[in-house]
């Protein structure tokens, strides 16, 4: 059987990761502890690891850059947000800022798939316009 690719190793690890930063918020368990209970209790043979560990660590260490870049596009702060679109947001403004090998189109696309597979009826709707309007902040360059 073949390797999973790199893509799918990717939104395997974003989606992984998106459930722990979630799981984080709604607890405020140790960071470590969620790591060890992903790595040890999920299925991450097809999970690209070290990216998924970078993103439950960078997300929440990041915090107050992450909200401050997205919170400006929105009309309620990112607390009062729903808890999946704001781990999503979060994750998302993370590889805008800091991933620049990932192109803010699949950004956006990755965090629009996975708003429609966890989120609400609308959430994939509203975390789109959060994460293209912060991409187009964050990346002006690229998007031109």
């Amino acid at each position: 059987m073949a390797a999973p690719s790199f893509v799918k190793q990717r939104s395997l690890a974003r989606r992984r990761a998106m459930q722990a930063i979630y799981q984080w918020q709604m607890t405020g368990n140790d960071l470590k502890e969620i790591e060890t209970q992903y790595l040890t209790e999920q299925d991450m043979s097809k999970v690209d690891v070290e990216y998924f560990v970078e993103l439950i660590h960078k997300v929440p260490q990041l915090i107050d850059l992450l909200d401050a870049a997205t919170e400006k596009h929105m009309d309620q702060t990112m607390e009062k947000t729903d808890p999946i679109e704001r781990a999503i947001i979060r994750l998302s403004a993370y590889e805008l800022m800091h991933r620049l090998d990932v192109p803010y189109k699949v950004v956006i696309n990755e965090a629009v798939v996975l708003a429609k597979a966890f989120g609400g009826d609308n959430s994939h709707t509203f975390v789109n316009g959060i994460v293209d309007k912060t991409a187009h902040d964050l990346r002006q360059a690229e998007i031109n």
